[in-house]
This record gives C-alpha cells, structure tokens and sequence, in this order.
C-alpha cells in the first residue's frame, strides 16, 4: 500500500481575522420580542451594532436570538462582513454636505471646521465614531427608528466623493478641480 501524505493544515483566514481587534464596535438597539406559546412566553432579542477601524471603514449589522450575547455576536459578525469604505477631508471630517435615505428616515450630514465636535443624535453618532469623523454636523428628519437611521446614514456616507475621486471620474488633475472657483469658471466659459 501507497502511504499516504502528511495532511496539511489549512490557514483560516476568517479566525484570524476575528482575532484581530482592530475593529471597535458599538451596540445601538436591543429589542426584546416575545412570542406567546401553549406554556407562556418565549422571549428573543434583536441586537444593532456599528462597527468599525475608525479611519474610515464602518459597518452596521443586525442579529437575532434567543440571548442577549448571541445575538450581538451574530450582529457584530454581520456586521464586519459588510463594512464600507469612506473618504475623509483630513483624516477628521466629510468632503461634502450630502442626504441619505432609507425608507421614511432621511438624515442631512455636513462638513465642520476643527473643533466642532459630532453634533449628531444616537444611532448617526454612533456611526460617526466607528468610523472616525471629528467634526460633524448632522440631522435626523423622518423616522426615529434606529434601524432606519443607520441605514440612511451608511447610504449617504456611500456617496461620499473625494476630489481626487472625481479627478479621476472625469480625467483630470486634483488640482484643476480643487483651485477652479466660481468667478474664474464664469469668466473662462465667457
């Protein structure tokens, strides 16, 4: 008989991964559901939890169970399998004032000067911090639902655009985008 070959070891990637504590995180929303059986109630929890690197990728995620810790474990898996990266004006605040939506919540952001500070109600706030802004203006109109909230301002910190991004979109150089203003603009087309 052949003898057969010593069995590898595989690397993990997701164990180490997971072992990694590069990524904070945050619990924004427990909610307890229960649900009546034959013999009394049978309770469960849904956990929202925003993680992130705090230099500019943040994630959010939700997750159910029959216990509190399972479900923000499950949570908080989610939500590192789903982060999103986002450009920052110096390290600390947005590029640009911008709108996102989810459903019946609509939060409105805006860039702010140093020292500012995040001016931002719960969930919004804890998106912030996750993802490392300093300086921030922003506003929740529409729904108060936690779970809307964070999901309307993931979807606009999606849009975010650097300049150097949109150098790149429309083929030209930083510079000529950030140095152009208005006045030299009207006068240039006239």
């Amino acid at each position: 008989m052949a003898e057969r070959e010593p069995r590898r070891e595989r690397r993990d990637d997701r164990r180490d991964r997971e072992e990694t504590p590069e990524f904070a995180d945050r619990l924004v929303a427990i909610n307890r559901v229960s649900k009546t059986v034959k013999g009394g109630k049978r309770f469960g929890f849904a956990a929202l939890v925003v993680v992130g690197d705090q230099r500019g990728r943040v994630g959010f995620g939700k997750g159910k169970a029959k216990e509190v810790p399972e479900a923000i474990r499950k949570a908080t898996e989610q939500a590192k399998r789903s982060m999103v990266r986002v450009p920052l004006r110096e390290g600390r605040t947005l590029h640009h004032d911008m709108e996102g939506r989810w459903g019946a919540g609509r939060v409105v952001m805006r860039a702010a000067v140093p020292g500012t500070g995040i001016i931002a109600g719960g969930p919004m706030r804890a998106v912030f911090e996750m993802l490392g802004l300093q300086d921030v203006v922003a506003k929740s109109l529409g729904s108060q639902n936690p779970y809307n909230m964070v999901r309307a301002t993931v979807d606009a910190l999606k849009h975010e655009a650097s300049p150097r991004m949109i150098a790149q979109r429309r083929g030209k150089k930083v510079a000529d985008i950030l140095r152009r203003s208005e006045p030299e603009a009207v006068a240039a087309e006239a």
